[in-house]
């Protein structure tokens, strides 16, 4: 997984997420890991709210310690490695078009 700022050039689109942790509505979407720090830069969506999604530093700890009742927050291990744009939670958050669907807006004249 990329160290803290290594791809702090890189726009937010294109950044390679890594790894997905979830319980119920919540998501986290690691991009970057400090080992010193145990903490990770990435994408949370708070209990769906996409209004209120947002980039920035989340704490392998505090994920570890987050429980509701009997669950606790998973490593999504089917998860493959995309960029940030190809993420459906993430595009919806961040107001993107799909690619596909933006070329064909293109295509056509608009925006």
């Amino acid at each position: 997984m990329p160290a803290f700022y290594s791809t702090e050039e890189v726009p937010l689109k294109e950044k390679i997420i890594v790894m997905h942790f979830f319980i119920g509505g919540c998501d986290w979407y690691a991009a970057e890991y400090s080992p010193e720090e145990k903490c990770f830069f990435g994408f949370a969506i708070l209990n769906g709210d996409l209004d209120m999604a947002e980039w920035g530093y989340f704490s392998l700890k505090e994920l570890s310690e987050l429980k509701v009742q009997f669950l606790e927050v998973d490593r999504d291990l089917h998860f493959t490695l995309a960029k940030a744009k190809n993420i459906e939670n993430i595009r919806k958050a961040q107001g993107w078009q799909e690619s596909a669907s933006l070329e064909k807006s293109m295509k056509r004249g608009g925006d």
